[in-house]
C-alpha cells in the first residue's frame, strides 16, 4: 500500500500537472507507477500533453519527497483518500477538477448526508456573526444536523466553525496549506476542536509555501464537498464570492444574506441576490425550502415531552381529550373529562398559560401545542 500510495503522492506533485490532467494521465497509460516509467515519446500522443508537460513528467524527481510525506502522514495519523476510493467524498468526485487526492486529520466520514458551507469575509461584523450563529443554532434545533463546511479564517470562517461546535454539529475546515501547520496560527485551539469533532482537510502536502492562490484554489474543495454554498457577509471582491461562482459551476444551490446597500461587506451578497447567482436567505425556512429538507424539529419535540411531564394528571386528560379533536366546547370536555365546570375552568386556565391551549369563540377550546402521551 505505501507503494501505491508513494506513486499517487509523487503524481500530484509533478510541477505543471494539474488535478484533471493528473486523471487523465491515469486513464491512458493504465497505472500510476507506469506513468513514471512512460517514455516521452508515449506520453506525447495523450491528449493534453505538449512538449512542456511531457518533460515535466520525465524529469520529474519527486519520489524521494513522496517518501517523505508518508513518514510524515503516518506519524500524524492523517487519513489519505484518493479519488477513486470508494470513501472519498461523493459530491466531490462529481467536480471536474477535484483533488486526485485529500489529507484529513479527524475520523469523520466526509459523505455525510447533508452538509452546507457557510463562507464570508475575515472582517465579519457582529450582525453577520449573529446570523451565522442564529442560522446554525436553527438547523441544530430542526433536527438537520449538517456538517458546517468552511476555511477556518477569521470572520465568518471561525464564526461558523465555533457556532457548529456550540450546536454539537459536526464542522470540516479546509486549509490552504498542508497539515504540518495551522494558519493562523490563533486558531490551533479551534483547530483542535475541530479534529475532535470533524475534520482538518487540505490536498496541499507538508511543506506546503503559504501562497495566497492556495487559498483560492482551496474554495473548490469548500464548494464541492457540499449540497449549498452560503456567503454571509463579503465585499465587491471577497474570496466568498469565488466560492459561490465555484459552487455555481458545479449546479449547487447557492445563499447569500441581504444587507443594506451602504454597507461595504453586504455588496458582494446583493450583487450575487441580483445577478441571480444566489437565492436570498434571510431565516433557516428559506434553506429548508429551496434544499427540500423536511423538519423534525426534534429539540422542540423534546421541549413538550418535558413540558407534558411537568403537567399535573388532570391537566394531562384535559390536554388528551382535546389532542382528539380539533375544537371542544367546556361543557363536552367536562363531559369526557367526568370533571365539574368548576374544576375545568381553572385547568384550561392553566393550560392557556401554559401555551397549549387557547380560547376561541364560541367558548370553545383548542390546543394549539401537541403533547406526547
Amino acid at each position: 500500500m505505501d507503494n501505491e500510495l508513494k506513486y499517487r503522492i509523487a503524481l500530484s506533485l509533478i510541477p505543471k500537472i494539474g488535478h484533471i490532467t493528473s486523471k487523465k494521465l491515469i486513464a491512458y497509460v493504465g497505472s500510476i507507477d507506469g506513468i513514471f516509467s512512460e517514455s516521452k515519446k508515449n506520453l506525447l500522443k495523450i491528449p493534453g500533453i505538449g512538449n512542456i508537460l511531457a518533460d515535466s513528467i520525465v524529469s520529474s524527481n519527486v519520489l524521494n519527497q513522496a517518501e517523505e510525506e508518508i513518514d510524515f502522514i503516518k506519524k500524524k495519523n492523517i487519513r489519505v483518500f484518493f479519488y477513486l476510493d470508494k470513501d472519498y467524498p461523493e459530491r466531490l468526485r462529481h467536480c471536474d477538477d477535484a483533488p486526485l487526492l485529500l489529507y484529513a486529520l479527524g475520523n469523520t466520514d466526509m459523505n455525510w448526508p447533508k452538509m452546507i458551507s457557510i463562507v464570508g469575509t475575515r472582517k465579519a461584523t457582529s450582525e453577520g456573526i449573529a446570523f451565522c450563529n442564529k442560522l446554525i443554532k436553527d438547523l441544530a434545533e430542526r433536527g438537520h444536523d449538517p456538517v458546517i463546511v468552511s476555511g477556518l479564517a477569521y470572520g465568518i470562517d471561525a464564526a461558523a466553525h465555533e457556532a457548529a461546535l456550540h450546536n454539537k454539529l459536526k464542522t470540516f475546515a479546509v486549509l490552504g496549506h498542508g497539515l504540518d501547520i495551522i494558519y493562523p496560527a490563533s486558531h490551533k485551539p479551534l483547530a483542535k476542536k475541530i479534529i475532535e469533532n470533524g475534520l482538518l482537510i487540505t490536498d496541499f502536502t507538508s511543506r506546503t509555501y503559504r501562497d495566497k492562490n492556495n487559498f483560492i484554489k482551496r474554495n473548490r474543495i469548500i464548494a464541492g464537498l457540499s449540497d449549498a454554498t452560503i456567503v454571509v457577509e463579503s465585499g465587491e471582491g471577497g474570496g466568498s464570492l469565488i466560492t459561490a461562482d465555484l459552487a455555481n459551476s458545479y449546479n449547487r444551490d447557492v445563499f447569500a444574506v441581504p444587507g443594506r446597500i451602504s454597507d461595504e461587506y453586504s455588496k458582494g451578497c446583493n450583487q450575487l441576490i441580483k445577478t441571480n447567482k444566489a437565492a436570498l436567505l434571510e431565516k433557516v425556512e428559506d434553506l429548508e425550502y429551496l434544499l427540500g429538507w423536511e423538519v423534525r424539529n426534534s429539540k422542540a419535540e423534546a421541549v413538550q415531552r418535558d413540558l407534558f411531564l411537568e403537567l399535573s394528571d388532570e391537566e394531562k386528560i384535559i390536554a388528551s381529550i382535546l389532542q382528539q379533536e380539533n375544537e371542544l366546547t367546556i361543557d363536552i370536555i367536562c363531559l369526557e373529562a367526568s370533571m365539574p365546570t368548576s374544576r375545568v375552568s381553572p385547568l384550561l386556565l392553566s393550560l392557556e398559560f401554559a401555551g397549549i391551549v387557547k380560547a376561541m369563540p364560541g367558548k370553545k377550546y383548542k390546543l394549539i401545542s401537541p403533547v406526547y402521551l
